[in-house]
């Protein structure tokens, strides 16, 4: 069964500002989205089991909520032991996208099924994780996500650390010629803005430093104007 997706996450490799909405008002959630709209490319959305990470946030339900809101890419980082059982759920509910965790079972699997419900496929790494944790898969996907802190928990500070990591992931994108996003979360502010996208993040997630300001549209333009141009272009 294939759900194809109509929203365009843009041009591969140009600078998106994804805030994400783990760190809204959930009691105002549309009405916070519609804030960050006019400076934001997509949404993040964070999906948590309580299993993989240890905390439990949202599903398919809230997705197909924000679909009826907006016409942002629908970025959705899927935090769990099985995403392969949660697939479909999330395409049926206007997902346009959806980021699997290297460190789950059966990548392979779950990557293919994804690309076959019409989903953009990513895969995410935890900052512990090294390299060579995705590389494998760097042809399958459309997109690789650099935690810059534990999964789980928002407002984390950001860990400098993997800073190395992603100038690898953009490296072996770069030498192979492919048209992936790379993609960072977790700490993403004005101040860590320009060492992620010189290392080479042109996806940038931003949950509190947009959210939690007073005014978020704002705030999310400051990441952009933050950003290194060689990200920019």
């Amino acid at each position: 069964m294939t759900l194809m997706t109509s929203t365009d996450p843009g041009p591969s490799g140009s600078l998106r500002i994804a805030p994400s909405v783990l760190a809204a008002d959930f009691g105002e959630l549309a009405a916070a989205v519609a804030t960050v709209t006019p400076a934001s490319d997509w949404l993040h959305v964070d999906v948590m089991d309580g299993h993989f990470v240890p905390n439990i946030s949202i599903g398919p339900p809230v997705v197909s909520s924000l679909r009826r809101h907006t016409d942002l890419f629908l970025d959705c980082h899927l935090m769990i032991t099985d995403p392969g059982e949660y697939l479909e759920a999330f395409a049926k509910a206007g997902a346009d996208g959806v980021t699997v965790h290297a460190e789950v079972d059966g990548v392979e699997t779950v990557l293919a099924e994804a690309r076959a419900l019409g989903l953009r496929v990513g895969l995410a790494v935890n900052p512990d994780s090294p390299f060579e944790a995705v590389d494998p898969y760097l042809e399958a996907v459309d997109l690789v996500l650099c935690m810059t802190v534990f999964p789980g928990f928002g407002g984390q500070s950001f860990m400098p650390e993997v800073l190395p990591k992603i100038r690898q992931v953009r490296q072996a994108i770069a030498d192979r010629g492919l048209s992936v996003d790379l993609e960072v979360d977790g700490g993403i502010d004005a101040t860590t803005t320009p060492l992620v996208t010189e290392a080479g993040a042109n996806v940038l997630v931003a949950g509190s430093a947009v959210f939690g300001a007073a005014d978020p549209a704002m705030a999310a333009r400051g990441l952009r104007d933050a950003a290194v141009p060689m990200a920019a272009g």
